[in-house]
C-alpha cells in the first residue's frame, strides 16, 4: 500500500508541470468587443513633413473621431492566435489646422473594414495555465505581483479590407474639387500592438492601438497628386491614406469543446 501510494505521488509531481502547461487549451477562444477613437492621415489637412515632429502635430481633437470593433480570436499556440476583426470608424479631415488653412477643405468619411490578423504574444498571464486562478472566480488584485503577473501583451498585424464612403464634403471642397472617388473598397495592412489584464478566468480587459496602411489615397475623396495646391509645397502628399484607432477592449473567454469547437453553453 505505501509503494502504491509513493508510486501515485511520484506519478503525480512529473504530470502535474505538464498537465498544467496545457490548461490554456481549455479555452482557445476569445470574443472581444470594444471601443474607442480613430484619426486620419489624408491629404487634406495636417503639416508639411518639414514642419511636422513625426506626425505628431496631426494628432488633434478637431480631426478625432470615433471607432467600435468586434472580433473573435483562436489561440494556435500559447503564444500566437489567428483573431478575425470587424470595425467602423468615421474619419474626418479638415484645412483648419495644418499647413494649407486658406485652402479650407473639410471631409467625413464612414468605414467598415473585415481584417484577418496574426497575434504573436511576448507576455502571457501566468493564471492560463494555474488550477487556483481557473477555479477561482476573482483574482482581487492588491499587490503588483499579482497585476503583473495577470498581463497579456502582444503586436498583431495582418489583411483587411475597407469600404469607404466619403459622406461629407464642404462647400469650398465642393465646388473646387470634382470627379474623384468618394467611396469604394480598398485593401488595408492593419499592425499595432495591445495589453490585457485577466480580471477573473474568463473576463480580461485592455486596451490596442492599430495602425492602417491603405492601398488608396481616396479616403478623404481627394488627391493631391491629381489636383496639387497653389503652392507646390504645402502638404503636397505623394503617400497612401492611413489612419489608426486606440480602443478599449472588452475580452470573454470561451471553453473549448472536445471537438476542439467553442462551447457556448
Amino acid at each position: 500500500m505505501v509503494k502504491r501510494l509513493i508510486v501515485m505521488c511520484m506519478v503525480v509531481s512529473l504530470t502535474a508541470p505538464f498537465v498544467s502547461g496545457q490548461l490554456w487549451k481549455m479555452k482557445r477562444y476569445e470574443a472581444t468587443a470594444a471601443v474607442g477613437t480613430s484619426q486620419f492621415y489624408g491629404d487634406i489637412g495636417g503639416f508639411s513633413p518639414g514642419e511636422n515632429a513625426m506626425g505628431l502635430k496631426d494628432i488633434t481633437f478637431k480631426q478625432t473621431r470615433f471607432s467600435v470593433n468586434g472580433s473573435f480570436r483562436y489561440f494556435i499556440t500559447d503564444n500566437v492566435a489567428a483573431r478575425l476583426s470587424m470595425s467602423y470608424a468615421l474619419l474626418h479631415a479638415t484645412d483648419a489646422r495644418g499647413s494649407n488653412p486658406g485652402r479650407d477643405y473639410e471631409a467625413g468619411t464612414s468605414l467598415f473594414e473585415p481584417a484577418l490578423l496574426g497575434e504573436y504574444y511576448f507576455v502571457r498571464n501566468r493564471g492560463r495555465n494555474s488550477f487556483l486562478f481557473q477555479n477561482y472566480r476573482s483574482m482581487g488584485i492588491n499587490r503588483a505581483k499579482d497585476f503583473l503577473n495577470s498581463i497579456d501583451g502582444y503586436l498583431f498585424t495582418g489583411i483587411g479590407g475597407a469600404g469607404f464612403d466619403v459622406y461629407k464634403k464642404n462647400d469650398k471642397f465642393l465646388s473646387e474639387v470634382s470627379g474623384m472617388t468618394e467611396n469604394g473598397f480598398t485593401a488595408v495592412i492593419p499592425f499595432g500592438l495591445g495589453a490585457k489584464i485577466a480580471l477573473d478566468p474568463n473576463i480580461l480587459v485592455g486596451a490596442e492601438f492599430a495602425m492602417r496602411y491603405v492601398f488608396s489615397d481616396y479616403l478623404d475623396g481627394y488627391d493631391a497628386d491629381e489636383k496639387p495646391d497653389a503652392d507646390p509645397e504645402k502638404n503636397l502628399s505623394h503617400s497612401k491614406d492611413v489612419y489608426h484607432t486606440f480602443m478599449l477592449t472588452f475580452s470573454y473567454r470561451i471553453k473549448t469543446a472536445r471537438n476542439g469547437l467553442p462551447m457556448f453553453k
